[in-house]
């Protein structure tokens, strides 16, 4: 089995959507393609948004989650690892999510990100969720490098 970039970037963290060492979350798993960055995700009937589609905040989540995967490995690239211990190089700033159209709660979706700009104090990523060839929703990911404090 091909290892994500979750299990091969930050295998320990404990993120509700993609971290691999949470037994709870979502668990989503992206990978570097010819295409750029992509995500399969089947959700789940707990994720039902009372009208029989997909949770906006769960869409949110992963919108969030798969553009981690996209600047995690972008940094990683460049060199800019993790700071002072930490388990990730850069933090979720601002996450700006547009909602195009439903979602469907019982096929699998497909996540797609790409990186708009990088340098070492921040990565902006546009990263995207579609079904059945339509855009269902969108966002812009800006991350901040990560300093943790003491």
């Amino acid at each position: 089995m091909t290892l994500s970039l979750q299990e091969t970037h930050f295998p320990e963290l404990t993120c509700f959507g993609c971290g691999p060492a949470n037994e709870k979350g979502l668990r989503l798993r992206s990978f570097s393609t010819p295409e750029g960055y992509v995500a399969q995700f089947l959700p789940w009937p707990e994720h039902d948004n009372g009208v029989g589609f997909l949770n906006g905040g769960i869409i949110g989540t992963l919108l969030d989650c798969h553009s981690a995967a996209a600047v995690v490995d972008t940094a990683y690239q460049h060199g800019w690892r993790a700071l002072g211990g930490a388990l990730l190089p850069y933090v979720t700033a601002g996450l700006d999510v547009r909602y195009r159209r439903p979602a469907p709660l019982t096929e699998p979706v497909t996540l797609r990100a790409e990186v708009v700009t990088a340098d070492e104090s921040e990565i902006t990523a546009r990263v995207w969720l579609e079904y059945d060839g339509k855009l269902r929703a969108e966002a812009e990911a800006l991350w901040k490098r990560w300093r943790p404090r003491s």
